[in-house]
């Protein structure tokens, strides 16, 4: 029976056997990986990944789909996790895990998020994501692309656009173009951050009005002479600094309480 693509669960089936191929070679999978897939969908990824692994493990939401794939795979080479993917506990699957996945478009910035939290336990992760927003993941400051996804998803992960995609390879055609991306967890050693919490509300702080200069978004925060000790000019906005300068701000503050504490 002919699966019909739910509109609220963000289905685009890839079905471009060359991209299909494209991002197998870039993933490079190894017979041992502990490997885990987000949204299966028809299988397009799940076919010629289960064909090198020799386990696989899927997360669908869609019961419909999550039938298909207990029926299409025996459970002993791809295991099937049922649910919301926003919600899966990744600490249950084995360490040194990647993650790979073409992402429902609609949840893919709070997906991102989650993962995360679990980048201590993740190789490697390469996911099909719209094109803007893969542009945003890896901007430079000092443009429009970037923002507070740029400044937290770099603090954590050396990230890379590996190539665009068409509307064209997905049944149905998404209305935006499409990217592959790659993501490296940064090693422990190189996130010098005291704390990540922090950090993010800095971040989400400075970007909520972006066109604001610091000294205004940040007001409350830093003061006149905080901006000389950090030697950052308050006159400059959020997107021009870089993710070292926004951990040094952080750090600053959390200092600045300690200080106050003592």
């Amino acid at each position: 029976m002919k699966h019909i693509p739910r509109k609220r669960f963000g289905q685009h089936f890839l079905a471009d056997q060359a991209v299909i191929a494209d991002i197998v070679t870039a993933i490079r999978p190894q017979a041992d990986d502990a490997m885990v897939e987000i949204g299966p969908g028809l299988g397009a990824l799940t076919t010629p990944l289960a064909a090198v692994l020799r386990r696989l493990q899927v997360i669908e939401i869609d019961r419909d789909i999550i039938a298909r794939l207990q029926r299409a795979y025996p459970p002993e080479r791809v295991s099937v996790h049922a649910g919301d993917v926003l919600e899966f506990d990744f600490s249950a699957l084995p360490r040194d895990l990647r993650v790979v996945g073409n992402l429902p478009y609609n949840i893919s910035t709070p997906l991102l998020f989650h993962l995360a939290r679990y980048a201590e336990r993740i190789r490697d992760m390469h996911f099909m994501l719209q094109r803007e927003v893969v542009e945003r993941m890896v901007a430079a400051p000092g443009g429009g692309d970037y923002g507070r996804l740029s400044v937290m998803l770099q603090y954590r992960f050396d990230m890379q656009l590996l190539f665009e995609v068409p509307p064209g390879a997905f049944e149905p055609p998404p209305r935006v173009d499409s990217a592959v991306v790659r993501m490296h967890p940064r090693p422990r050693a190189q996130l010098a951050a005291a704390s990540e919490a922090g950090l993010a509300q800095v971040v989400r702080r400075a970007f909520a009005q972006r066109r604001k200069t610091l000294r205004n978004s940040l007001a409350g925060l830093l003061e006149a002479g905080d901006y000389a000790a950090l030697g950052i000019a308050p006159g400059l906005r959020a997107e021009n600094l870089a993710v070292a300068e926004f951990v040094a701000i952080s750090n600053y503050l959390s200092e600045k309480d300690k200080s106050a504490l003592t």
